[in-house]
């Protein structure tokens, strides 16, 4: 991949996968931008929390989303997330917004909303950018320059989580969470499989500094540069 010219890498995956921590990881490495669209869809459901509206009420929900100011940093070591003048950055990472933020994220016009501003940060960046979410390799940025479905198996992805929200939950709602939230998700967005052309990286059996040299070294040589019993590339 050429390191001369903006580069754009995609990342999708399920819950627990390891998806924020090995983006930003990579886009430390490589000098490059980062965006969490998954924290988008967390502060619009703040948002809604806050603002009392009925989740369940799609129209309602998605004027609130689309008229909110929002302002997310693309800062790999300093992330940073603000919606209607309020830093949400720890506030969106509560169990309780984990439980319900899938009645936001599965919002047809929530989610084009959000997209197109995902896009335009993307075509900001004047370096190049990684992005992490459910749905980047194959709707928000299908022509990244390399494009990263990154698995692990249920039971690696509910320690994971669980070990991220310590005491605040107890195993059993993680993985409520973790499952629940990939079936509701898909309904939406495909990142249970590979699309043309991205390649899975599957973090069971890695720690992140092994998942983050796997993608930088797929950033530098080429997605079949090599091959590494823990990649897969789709046809």
């Amino acid at each position: 991949m050429p390191q001369d010219s903006r580069t754009v890498i995609a990342i999708d995956g399920p819950s627990g996968s390891g998806k924020s921590s090995t983006s930003k990881g990579v886009a430390s490495r490589l000098g490059l931008a980062y965006l969490d669209t998954g924290a988008m869809y967390r502060a619009a459901a703040w948002l809604v929390r806050e603002r009392g509206t009925d989740p369940q009420d799609r129209a309602a929900v998605a004027e609130l989303v689309d008229g909110a100011e929002l302002a997310i940093s693309t800062s790999p070591t300093q992330p940073q997330i603000r919606i209607e003048g309020h830093d949400v950055t720890e506030a969106i990472r509560d169990p309780e917004i984990s439980a319900t933020v899938s009645n936001v994220a599965t919002n047809q016009d929530v989610r084009r909303s959000l997209i197109a501003r995902q896009r335009a940060i993307i075509a900001a960046s004047p370096t190049g950018i990684v992005v992490e979410g459910r749905d980047i390799t194959t709707v928000v940025a299908p022509d990244a320059d390399l494009r990263i479905l990154l698995v692990a198996d249920p039971q690696a992805r509910v320690t994971r989580r669980h070990a991220e929200l310590g005491d605040r939950v107890d195993e059993a709602a993680v993985t409520d969470q973790v499952l629940r939230r990939d079936r509701d998700d898909s309904t939406v967005a495909a990142f249970t499989e590979a699309a043309e052309g991205v390649t899975v990286v599957d973090s069971t059996h890695l720690d992140l500094p092994q998942v983050i040299a796997t993608i930088c070294r797929l950033a530098t040589e080429g997605p079949t540069s090599t091959a590494e019993p823990t990649t897969q590339e789709q046809p």
